[in-house]
């Protein structure tokens, strides 16, 4: 009960013929193979995105720099504030 035999497959194909016509089934199956053929080349190209972007993440990186620890007499460097410019708006 699983699978088609060729009877299942004949009347099947018989019934696209009946529903379709004979005239409209060429043109119906050479669109499913181009819409295949679109599919497949993006997938590929997807594929290959993805490929080359984990390629530079797989590469080891360099050690990361230790901290630096701050002394008690060394205050942070406060960094100005811009004004907003004649004309401009601001958000």
């Amino acid at each position: 009960m699983g699978t088609f035999s060729w009877t299942h497959l004949l009347i099947i194909a018989l019934l696209f013929v009946l529903l379709f016509g004979a005239k409209r089934l060429p043109d119906a199956a050479r669109g499913l193979g181009r819409s295949l053929r679109i599919f497949k080349s993006e997938v590929g190209q997807m594929q290959a995105e993805s490929s080359t972007s984990d390629a530079p993440a797989a590469t080891p990186a360099a050690a990361p720099a230790p901290p630096q620890q701050l002394s008690a007499s060394a205050t942070p460097a406060q960094t100005p504030v811009a004004e907003p410019q004649q004309g401009h708006k601001t958000l």
